[in-house]
């Protein structure tokens, strides 16, 4: 006997089970839609991530993305926070985003500005033209007007520190006081990074993930892990500037560039101070001692060693960082 036919049994739920269960089974979609999404872009386009992770921890450190002409350079950089200004120089072959997750202890009580060094990061760069300490410091000046920084803190690490100690020497006016962060230009007892160098070595330039794995273990005592797409994007990053790495490698190894401190820091007449990690593998703690000899001129000189970092303190310590940074600002 053939069975007629009936219509299918109404959804006697209440309105408000139903609506809940359309919701649900929309953010699934969504979901969904949005992993397939994020994990595309791991595979096919890592550097987006990259910029996606800059943006939240620019975002969390309450800085905003900028841009200004200023000399012969469009600079990028971040600005954010109230109160003295303090101006963060990075170092060689990285950009500004290494100093975002220490911002987030400055910007609650300080005027924060992060740029791009010229011919690095975001910032424009000439074909050919000098990005030596000098030459970086000589720009540094039309940057600091175009942004309105009257009078502030300079802190620069490494390459940046070279560029901050030369360029407070130049403009005592604009510098209210002084921190070199594991900084370049001063003399140290030689390590085994200054022999390599000496030998030839550039560990900054890199091919594949055992070289960029292998410039980590120098610059970290722990170095960060990092998913091995993202690995190929900073890989991708490095092979694209490898001719302006290497030109600008061989030129601040040259003794000029490498020491241009030594002969600065007696003439500098602001408050300094020195802030090195004491199992810094490229500039050793030694530097420390050539800085506080030298600053005969300073009227209030401080040295700190941190433990448990290496050559990247702002990213391997930076609670306690920004907590000296703080603390050396708030005295001077």
């Amino acid at each position: 006997m053939t069975k007629t036919p009936t219509l299918a049994t109404a959804d006697n739920r209440p309105l408000w089970q139903r609506l809940l269960l359309r919701r649900l089974k929309f953010l699934v979609v969504v979901a969904a839609v949005l992993g397939l999404g994020a994990g595309m872009v791991y595979v096919f386009a890592p550097g987006l991530l990259l910029k996606a992770d800059a943006a939240r921890q620019a975002m969390s450190a309450h800085l905003e993305k900028k841009s200004v002409v200023a000399g012969d350079t469009t600079w990028s950089y971040y600005e954010g926070g109230e109160g003295p200004t303090i101006v963060l120089l990075h170092g060689f072959a990285v950009n500004k985003e290494v100093w975002l997750e220490m911002a987030k202890g400055l910007t609650d009580h300080f005027h924060v500005v992060i740029p791009d060094l010229p011919g690095w990061g975001d910032s424009s760069r000439l074909d050919g033209g000098d990005y030596g300490i000098d030459a970086q410091a000589d720009r540094l000046e039309p940057f600091a007007a175009a942004i309105g920084a009257q009078r502030f803190l300079l802190v620069g690490h490494s390459m940046g520190g070279a560029i901050a100690g030369v360029y407070a020497q130049k403009h005592p006016e604009r510098v209210a006081s002084l921190v070199l962060m594991s900084s370049l230009g001063l003399t140290f007892k030689e390590n085994d990074f200054a022999r390599e160098v000496k030998a030839g070595d550039d560990p900054f330039l890199y091919h594949d993930r055992a070289g960029l794995e292998a410039l980590l273990a120098r610059l970290f005592v722990k170095p960060p892990q990092l998913p091995g797409r993202v690995e190929d994007a900073l890989i991708a990053r490095n092979e694209k500037d490898h001719a302006f790495i290497e030109r600008t490698f061989n030129e601040l190894k040259q003794p000029a560039q490498a020491f241009s401190l030594d002969p600065v820091i007696g003439k500098l007449p602001m408050p300094v101070l020195g802030l090195w990690c004491h199992d810094d593998k490229i500039i050793d703690v030694s530097a420390l001692d050539t800085l506080r000899a030298g600053l005969t001129s300073s009227p209030s000189i401080g040295a700190t060693v941190m433990n448990g970092c290496n050559h990247m303190p702002m990213l391997e310590k930076p609670v306690e960082t920004a907590r000296i940074i703080t603390g050396f600002a708030l005295a001077h």
